[in-house]
Parts: structure tokens; C-alpha cells; sequence
């Protein structure tokens, strides 16, 4: 897998004129740039090691207001070529992309002393000595330097086995290591005949051509028609080197820089971040070595991957200061929606005057909201920022939420004994046993009466959303899986539509038993008699009523029609097998049943909305919800 190196400096320095002299590819890919000798935007070149392996550049701006440009590039690479003058020495841009990097976490660089050539060898070791104390204060230190010539090639060699040993290290640190496809886009334009094409570093795994991806922020759903890496057609791209593709599926101007084209489930959309911030170092002496921390309400710029967005600090009473290597956490709100993904690390700056500010990791790319986060501690968060682990950080996000739905990545990662599944969601274990406890002194409460399962479920889903942020339906849901495992261990028993405790009985008396029988009986005829008469006249209550139907005893096909369940299933029984004959006809069913069109009616209006039968111009004709078994030409 392609190791990705970004370069580093002040304007000037010559980074542009190393990478034409490693590679033999100018970076300075606009007419501006070349006209004005500055890089302006990323530019990119690649490097063959004499291994037969490539490392890809990626050359930043080295001007001062072209820091957001720089990042652009630096928010994708695994390590950094830093570059300084021998005759100028470290500068004030030296500085900054130093500070920056630091903020980004890198940790592979070499150091290139460049021009030389221009100065005494006593100034060449003077300035790398410089540079190694200014190294040794940040994540690089220990960063090998050397001193080259772009203009006579001393050192090039030298710097060549250095970037294949810098490769090395990378890779041993997981640099490259497999995953999702994520290619962040850094370049759009259109072409003639050809539509969209964007540029960008590919990470996680390889992409191949026609693969279904989405689009984000935003959702889009897109293919890449035809892939190229280094401007050779490829049919799959593979991960770490940079790649264009040609997209379908997306208009021009609705894709740009900052988007990224994904298949992974982890990257979302979101304005709303769950952050880790570390103060960003001060290497220019004017201050103390690391910036104060953020307050709450702080206006920042985030820069993430290819991204920039504007946003502001929030901080309250869950989050957490102290944190190991001085991080602290807080709330990012962002004006626009930024794709994001946990383990993103960003760089955070002031707009006006440009300064880096921190850097940071994303702990939760969707933090929980509403009754959620009120519920939510400072040890909770303190956990998601401490976990080393993906068990562990799955573990400690979903005690964060309460819940999380099952496609969520994290859920795959929860080691045993971690959540309950119940419903289209995970909950964390001591939720799931506070709703069933309180399932349980509900049952209690209710003594012999027992409490209706519809009741119950209700009840259930709602302590389960004073904990967690779920939808109403999507609590009911859970609440019914959790009282199914209830009554499947024992804990809970019951009887029709009734939960009780096991070691209680519950149901009608014996007398109501007696009358729900006789009721039954009354209603085992083709045409029965009006169901309210037929209950006065068998002594049996309307809870009886209720419990025959709940136990699937009768079919209530209105208010006051019903039959018994034998009855129903042979008039459906002839319904079905008159109407695999023939569209059957309300005349026809009639006859066959030798009852009256009132009945017949509302027969096949019950079996029509069930999806039994489905009515045609000609007659009702069988429908899709054909009673498992029920083969038609078999019906007799």
C-alpha cells in the first residue's frame, strides 16, 4: 500500500524544486504558480524507490495565507518531508507547519536542509541543528535531517534511502492499513463528454470501477465510471495512492471540496462532534510552550481531511480536563455538515489572527442528544476518550447512548456481555435490566389481575426512552423483545394477552370460562347470530369477549360479526378454493355457504383488506397473502 508524503516549509524554501528534482514531476501544476514561482494550491508528484515501490507527494503552499491550503493536503498524508533553507534557516511558515503537525499527530518525517549548495558547510550544520531542537519539541522528533541540493543533486541519494526508510516506519505504525474505500476529495472539475472528475488520496482499501458509493455530506449515491492513478486507466484503484474518478450519478456543482466518497457505514454527516482537543504548541518563543485550552463558546475553524468549516467550541458539565498527553474534551458545533468518522484527527485555528489552535481526534462523530446527553456523565465521556481498544470504545460509546441501532459500526465490536439486543436496536446491559425490573413491579403491582401485554410494552418503552434517545416506535419495539426474553426465561409468565408472575394464575373465572365455551358454540355456524346478542345470551362478559379473541378463538370480522375460528378457516377455506377456480363472485360464495349477502360481504371484505383475496372487475381472485400450505389447485 502507497505510503503518502506531504511536504512541509516556508515559501521559498525550495519544496516544489526537490520534489522536480526527486521525481522529475513539477508540482506546480497552474500556469500561476509557475509564473509566480510559488505553489498556490496542492500539487502532487511520485517518487520510484529503487525497490520498484512508489511514494506519493503531496506539495503544499508554504505562503502565509495560504496555511488553509496546506492543510488541505497535510489533513491526507501518512508522514512529512519537512523542508528548510540552509540560508534562510527556519522561519516563521517553518514555524507554523511545525505547530500544525504536531496538532495532526504525525509522527514520520525527514528533515531536508535544502540549497545547500549556496552556503558554507558550517551554516548547513548550524541550521540542522536549529531545526532538531525545533523538531525535537514535537510529535516529529527524532526526525532524521539531511542536507541536500535540488540544483547540483548532492544528497539526493541520501534523501532517496531516507524517504524509503521513512516508508518503512510508516507502514510498521499502520500506515495504510486496510479498510473501507474513503477517498476525500480534494480536486473537482468537469470534462467534456465526460462529466464530473475528482482527485484524491485513496485510504482504507482498494475502490474498483462501478463500485456503489455514497457521496457525503449528503447522501448521494455515485459510482466511478472509470478510475485513473497517476493518469494511467485503471480497473481498481488500490488504497494510499492518489486517484481520479470519473463519477456518475452527481452533477458538477454538487460535489466539492471537502466531500468524501465512501462505502463505509463509520463516515457520516454531522454538525455536531464528540471531541478530544489538545492545545496546539507555540514555537515561536512568545508565550508559553502549548496555547491555553479552549473555553466553551471559542470561534474556530475546523480543518478535517480536505474540509474546512467554520464552528465553535461548547463545553458543560460532562466534559472532561486532564486527559493524558493534556487533551480535554468539548462539543464542536459546525455552521455546515462535514463527513466525519471516530478516529478523525482535525486541526482546529482562529480565523483572524490566523493561528493554530489545537488539534484533535473525533471521539463520536454523532454524540448523543436530548434525554440521552442529559443522562450522560463526565465518566462516561472520560471513557470513550481513554478507550485503546475497538471493544473498548464500542463499550464505552454505547454506555454514552444508552442504545445504539444495529447497523452501527460499533456494534460488531461489543465484546460479550455488553449489550442486549432487543428490537432493531443494542442497549447497554444496565438499561435493559432497569426496563425489565421495571416490567416486573408493574406485574407486581397488578397482583392476580395480571397487566395486558399491549400495556406493559408501552410502559417498557418508555423507561427505556427516559434513558436513551429513541423513537417512540422504535422503544415500543425493543420493549416487546426485552418482555418476550422475560417471559422465555421465567422471569415473567403469560397467559393470553395477560403478564403475570409464574407463581400466579390469572384469567377469568370459572363461571366466564364456562359462558366464553358457550359463546364459542354459538358462533360455529356459517351464519351466526349478532355477536352482542349471542354474548347476553350466553351469559359471557365483554372481557370474555375479548379474551375468545385474543386467544384466536373467534374471528371478529366487524363490531358485531364474528364467527368461531373453525367456522372462519372453512368459509376461508371455500372462498379460496371457488376463486382459484374462477373469479368468485359474491352470488357464487353465497350459494356455496347457503348464507346471505351480509354475510358474504363482510367475509370477503375481511379476507380483501387481510390480502387473502383481491378483488378484480371480474370477481375476487387469490391475493398475495395466501395462507402458507394453502396450494390452490389442491383445494377441495
Amino acid at each position: 500500500m502507497t505510503v503518502v508524503v506531504g511536504t512541509a516549509g516556508h515559501i521559498d524554501h525550495g519544496k516544489t524544486t526537490l520534489l522536480r528534482a526527486l521525481t522529475g514531476i513539477d508540482a506546480d501544476r497552474l500556469p500561476e504558480e509557475r509564473r509566480r514561482g510559488m505553489t498556490i494550491e496542492v500539487g502532487y508528484a511520485h517518487l520510484a524507490l529503487a525497490d520498484g515501490d512508489v511514494l506519493d507527494f503531496v506539495d503544499v503552499p508554504g505562503h502565509d495565507r495560504l496555511v488553509g491550503n496546506m492543510l488541505v493536503g497535510a489533513g491526507e498524508i501518512d508522514a512529512v518531508l519537512l523542508v528548510v533553507a540552509a540560508d534562510d534557516g527556519p522561519r516563521a511558515q517553518t514555524l507554523e507547519h511545525l505547530e500544525l503537525l504536531d496538532a495532526l499527530g504525525l509522527v514520520h518525517a525527514v528533515v531536508a536542509v535544502t540549497k545547500a549548495d549556496l552556503v558554507p558547510a558550517e551554516r548547513a550544520r548550524a541550521v540542522q541543528d536549529q531545526v532538531r531542537a525545533l523538531v525535537a519539541r514535537t510529535t516529529l522528533a527524532g526526525a532524521p535531517i539531511l542536507s541536500v541540493s535540488a540544483t547540483t543533486g548532492a544528497g539526493l541519494e541520501g534523501l532517496r534511502a531516507a524517504l524509503a526508510e521513512l516508508r518503512d516506519r510508516a507502514r510498521r505504525d499502520g500506515a495504510g492499513a486496510p479498510g473501507p474505500a474513503r477517498l476525500a476529495v480534494d480536486r473537482v472539475f468537469g470534462v467534456r463528454g465526460r462529466g464530473t472528475v475528482v482527485t484524491g488520496t485513496l485510504r482504507g482499501g482498494p475502490l474498483e470501477r462501478n463500485e456503489p458509493l455514497r457521496l457525503e455530506p449528503g447522501g448521494s449515491a455515485v459510482r466511478p465510471r472509470e478510475l485513473q492513478v497517476r493518469g494511467i486507466a485503471v480497473q481498481r484503484g488500490g488504497p494510499g495512492g492518489r486517484l481520479a474518478a470519473n463519477l456518475a450519478g452527481v452533477d458538477r456543482t454538487a460535489v466539492g471540496r471537502g466531500n468524501v466518497l465512501t462505502a463505509d457505514p463509520a463516515v457520516v454527516a454531522t454538525d455536531r462532534l464528540l471531541v478530544a482537543l489538545r492545545p496546539s504548541l507555540r514555537l515561536d518563543g512568545t508565550g508559553p510552550t502549548h496555547r491555553a485550552p479552549l473555553p466553551g463558546g471559542t470561534p474556530v475553524r475546523l480543518h478535517l481531511g480536505t474540509m474546512q468549516a467554520a464552528g465553535v467550541i461548547r463545553r458543560g458539565r460532562r466534559d472532561v480536563d486532564g486527559l493524558p498527553g493534556g487533551e480535554f474534551t468539548a462539543i464542536l458545533r459546525l455552521e455546515v455538515p462535514v463527513a466525519a468518522a471516530s478516529g478523525d484527527r482535525f486541526v482546529l485555528r482562529r480565523s483572524s489572527p490566523a493561528q493554530p489552535l489545537a488539534g484533535g481526534r473525533i471521539l463520536d462523530p454523532r454524540p448523543p442528544t436530548g434525554v440521552a446527553w442529559r443522562h450522560a456523565s463526565g465518566a462516561d465521556v472520560e471513557a470513550l476518550a481513554k478507550a485503546t481498544s475497538p471493544a473498548e470504545r464500542a463499550a464505552a460509546r454505547l454506555a454514552l447512548h444508552g442504545a445504539l441501532p444495529l447497523h452501527d459500526p460499533d456494534v460488531a465490536a461489543l465484546p460479550p456481555g455488553a449489550a442486549v439486543r432487543a428490537g432493531g436496536v443494542v442497549l447497554v446491559q444496565a438499561l435493559a435490566a432497569a426496563a425489565v425490573g421495571d416490567a416486573r413491579a408493574a406485574v407486581e403491582a397488578a397482583a392476580n389481575e395480571g397487566v395486558p401485554l399491549a400495556e406493559l410494552r408501552v410502559r417498557v418503552g418508555r423507561a427505556l426512552r427516559r434513558r436513551a434517545s429513541l423513537a417512540p416506535q422504535v422503544a415500543n419495539d425493543a420493549a416487546g423483545t426485552l418482555l418476550e426474553s422475560a417471559i422465555a426465561a421465567g422471569q415473567l409468565a403469560r397467559t393470553g394477552e395477560l403478564v403475570h408472575r409464574r407463581d400466579r394464575a390469572v384469567g377469568p373465572a370459572p363461571a366466564v370460562l364456562a359462558a366464553m365455551d358457550r359463546l364459542e358454540r354459538a358462533l360455529e355456524v356459517p351464519a351466526p347470530p349478532a355477536l352482542l346478542a349471542a354474548a347476553h345470551a350466553a351469559g359471557c362478559p365483554p372481557e370474555g369477549v375479548h379474551a375468545l379473541e385474543s386467544a384466536g378463538r373467534i374471528v371478529r370480522v366487524d363490531r358485531d360479526l364474528a364467527w368461531s375460528a373453525a367456522a372462519f378457516a372453512d368459509l376461508q377455506a371455500t372462498a379460496l378454493r371457488l376463486a382459484a377456480d374462477r373469479p368468485l363472485t359474491p352470488a357464487a360464495l353465497r350459494d356455496a355457504t347457503g348464507t346471505s349477502r351480509k354475510y358474504v360481504m363482510a367475509l370477503l371484505e375481511d379476507l380483501g383488506r387481510r390480502g387473502i383475496l383481491t378483488r378484480t372487475p371480474a370477481g375476487h381472485v387469490p391475493g398475495p397473502r395466501v395462507p402458507r400450505g394453502k396450494n390452490l389447485d389442491g383445494i377441495h
